[in-house]
């Protein structure tokens, strides 16, 4: 027992042999404000002396310690030390003393992610367990994850944990609430299957978890439970039911999912292997691995061990639909733990049939009913479905039994057909979300050097029902002719039919003739096919003389500063392996991306940007908001990584003992395409996350110190994508409805209005409008903006904003947004 408790002590039982009850209790409080109510080690045992008292005396120090509560002397932090007081001192006595307030008490705490006070917390419980009423389920649930989460006192926390049985989840989930309220409408033993499934405590089953689970599957039918399943899934991730209190060091807790509900969550998905292959249970898990990896503030990834019981759950299934879930997970997922799983799935299954992983992906992805490219009719009693796949979108069309489209299913197919229905939604669904997929698929095998035999290339791709839909909209090279799909055939730059062929390859503008690549620019414009993502119009980064000069890196991108975050999700989705930057003493290798089929590895030297921990300069859990860039270096793929404190940018190579430095490779040694590709990255990271492309950053940002390089990039020179999107709006422009307002001047695409004429800068999409060059801020709003009209490539973000600001400002006396009419005037 240390000092200060043992004197604490002293004077307690100093008080009980004097028998002042008073005073005690003047003791009690002042010990418990010191301690902040936490009575462990040495406090436990002052309580064990208090609650050793003969029952008068302490109805005599809980009626002292009532009379406290009630004079209204003390703040609320007191009056709750005083609460549990009453609680260990009246426990099993004859009158429930404050029984009301202690009961708003639990209500609070009710309330709250976790309680860290937990021997008030555990008091209380116990208070109103010992008087006979029933806790409430949200109550329960605070106990629940205390225990889960405790440091001190989990041993006892975990013994009340165990009394607690109802409810057998936690509420306050719109899941979890469906759930609790299903249970008593269903058939057979449902309390004891989520039991069960809250067990699921390992990283993965055990043959011995899944006898009982099979067990109580079979019992209750398989049918219920995978259809039950499936609807409480679909709720996963929406908002809760009850909004928690947030703590001020705590993670978006409503926007975190249940830690405990987060084992049954594990343990359904688990149950789901179990059942016969099903489209509807593929699609359920790779749902949940979605929503369980989406980014939470402060925490990171949603919940990582439900998305990776997820992937477990789909490696289990042996179907084409659990195939297909995986592959599109490949290509979405970027929390690093979680694609390890997925690779070693899908490796796994390309060995069991004798497969490369790269040809396991290609016939993963399923058909989803569609007979033909990009098409499926259904036939549902005397109405007719369409399933269309245009662009990037599947659209569901209905004929009414007299032929007559209609807008939604006729009431006969939702009647008779409702089965069919909810798999054709189902599977429209599923083709939106694998056709984004496999657009990043295609556009990564430009670094994969991937070729394939004519036949298996026709079967996989051009004449695949969904892939076909992407691969018609690419140009190929058969046997060294290049070749696009029009007209029904595969036709060269003169739409002559290019027939049969050997080998296949993904065309790339990188070492061709500048006329030929414009000649199939204006191919793709002929036929008015708009690609899935930039391959005629790729921008291609040969190398520079100040590059030629610098000889192993590259400043094309040096000097700027972008939103971490952004260039982080960014960094991910383009297969670089990045970590955020703390503003912490921690180092860090570079954002990198690896690129094995080439033997290299490519860097990009960032580090933090910021004036220290805060607002304004980093996130509540201390990630920097921005980084300053510098350097693009390549290396041998095994070469010792490099290492930088967050915020220096001094990036030295860490060598183990005994090993030697690498030295970078020589720019004019890295092959064309991958200088080409990797600087491409970069360039889109730039272009997308600088903070020179926020239109409200006019004043520079935290103390206007960013308003030079704001003001440089946002109307400087344009980089090779601004100056690709200013080649294509030359020969746009003319076609728009608007042509006659609009002219190409040099950075900026000139609009005439009829009350000014506005600059809108080619690479920022910030706004310069008469008189004197005066800045025009206009904020796009999500999803917003005009129809722009074809154009020859899916994916330029912000070549749909400038259209789409070129398009209000040309009309703008019409414009009705307050806040741009104000900058009007």
């Amino acid at each position: 027992m240390t000092q200060y408790g043992a004197e604490q002590l002293r004077q307690v039982e100093g008080h009980i042999a004097d028998d002042t009850m008073g005073e005690l209790a003047k003791k009690l409080v002042n010990i418990a404000a010191v301690n902040n109510n936490h009575w462990h080690d040495d406090g436990a045992k002052i309580l064990a002396a208090v609650r050793a008292l003969p029952e008068n005396s302490r109805l005599r120090l809980a009626n002292a310690l009532v009379a406290r509560h009630r004079s209204g002397g003390d703040g609320d932090i007191v009056r709750g030390h005083v609460l549990t007081l009453v609680g260990v001192v009246g426990r099993d006595l004859p009158d429930d003393l404050l029984s009301t307030e202690r009961l708003r008490k639990l209500d609070d705490l009710s309330r709250v992610s976790a309680h860290y006070a937990t021997h008030e917390l555990q008091t209380l419980v116990e208070a109103e367990l010992a008087a006979g009423r029933p806790l409430s389920g949200h109550v329960v649930a605070v106990v629940r994850r205390c225990h889960m989460g405790a440091y001190h006192d989990k041993q006892r926390l975990g013994e009340l944990a165990k009394r607690l049985t109802e409810p057998v989840l936690n509420p306050g989930e719109a899941w979890s609430d469906r759930a609790l309220a299903d249970l008593p409408v269903l058939a057979g033993d449902w309390p004891a299957l989520l039991s069960h499934a809250l067990t699921a405590t390992s990283a993965k089953p055990s043959a011995a978890w899944d006898r009982p689970a099979r067990e109580l599957i079979a019992a209750i039918g398989p049918d219920q439970v995978r259809t039950t399943l499936v609807s409480w899934f679909a709720l996963v991730g929406r908002p809760r039911t009850l909004e928690l209190v947030r703590g001020p060091y705590e993670s978006d807790v409503n926007n975190a999912l249940d830690p405990y509900n987060a084992n049954a969550l594990r343990g359904l998905a688990w149950m789901l292997a179990l059942f016969p292959p099903h489209p509807e249970t593929a699609r359920a898990l790779g749902a949940l691995t979605d929503v369980c990896l989406r980014k939470v503030a402060g925490l990171g990834p949603r919940n990582p061990k439900i998305a990776n019981a997820g992937v477990t759950a789909l490696a289990r299934i042996e179907s084409e639909s659990a195939l297909a879930e995986l592959a599109r997970l490949a290509t979405r997922v970027t929390y690093k733990g979680t694609l390890k799983l997925i690779d070693a799935a899908l490796e796994a299954r390309a060995a069991a049939l004798g497969l490369s992983r790269d040809e396991i992906e290609e016939l993963a992805v399923p058909a989803y009913g569609l007979t033909e490219v990009g098409r499926a009719v259904h036939h549902l009693g005397e109405c007719t479905a369409e399933l269309t796949v245009t662009g990037g979108r599947a659209r569901l069309t209905w004929l009414n039994a007299a032929g007559k489209q209609v807008k939604a299913p006729p009431a006969a197919v939702r009647r008779d057909h409702a089965d069919e229905l909810k798999e054709l939604k189902g599977a429209a669904k599923d083709i939106d979300k694998m056709l984004g997929a496999q657009s990043e698929r295609l556009d990564r095998q430009f670094l994969a050097r991937r070729s394939w035999a004519y036949r298996s290339w026709r079967e996989r791709y051009l004449d695949h029902p969904l892939v076909g839909t992407l691969a018609r909209r690419l140009l190929w090279t058969v046997d060294g002719t290049t070749c696009g799909y029009a007209d029904g055939e595969l036709r060269g730059q003169d739409d002559e039919p290019v027939t049969g062929g050997t080998t296949v390859e993904l065309w790339h503008p990188v070492g061709k003739d500048a006329a030929d690549v414009v000649r199939w620019r204006l191919w793709l414009e002929r036929h008015a096919i708009t690609q899935p993502f930039k391959q005629a119009h790729r921008e291609v980064y040969p190398l520079t003389d100040a590059e030629r000069t610098t000889v192993t890196y590259s400043n094309r991108f040096a000097g700027h500063i972008l939103r971490q975050h952004q260039f982080h999700s960014l960094a991910a989705v383009r297969g670089w392996t990045n970590k955020l930057r703390l503003c912490v003493d921690d180092s860090y290798t570079p954002a990198y991306r690896d690129l094995p089929q080439w033997g290299l590895r490519a860097e990009y030297w960032i580090d933090g940007e910021g004036e220290g921990w805060g607002p304004g300069e980093t996130t509540e859990s201390g990630s920097y908001l921005r980084l300053a860039t510098d350097q693009v270096r390549f290396y041998p793929i095994d070469a010792p990584h490099n290492y930088a404190h967050a915020g220096s940018g001094r990036y030295e190579m860490w060598l183990r003992e005994g090993g030697d430095r690498v030295a970078p490779l020589a720019l004019t040694d890295i092959p064309e395409l991958v200088l080409s590709e990797v600087l491409r990255d970069v360039d889109l990271f730039v272009g997308v996350a600088s903070v020179g492309n926020d239109p409200t950053w006019q004043d520079g940002g935290p103390g206007g110190r960013f308003r030079e390089y704001w003001t440089s990039y946002g109307f400087g020179e344009l980089n090779q994508s601004a100056a690709t999107r200013r080649e294509l709006l030359t020969r746009l422009v003319p076609r728009l409805a608007m042509a006659d307002r609009c002219t190409v001047e040099g950075r900026f695409l000139e609009v005439r209005g009829d009350l000014h004429t506005y600059k809108i800068h080619l690479g920022s999409g910030n706004i310069l409008r008469t008189p004197n060059d005066q800045y025009l801020c206009i904020v796009p709003k999500a999803g917003g903006g005009h129809d722009t009209g074809y154009l020859p490539f899916e994916g330029d973000g912000m070549l749909s904003v400038i259209l789409s600001k070129a398009t209000m400002l040309s009309r703008d006396k019409e414009i009705t947004d307050p806040t741009i009419v104000s900058q009007l005037r």
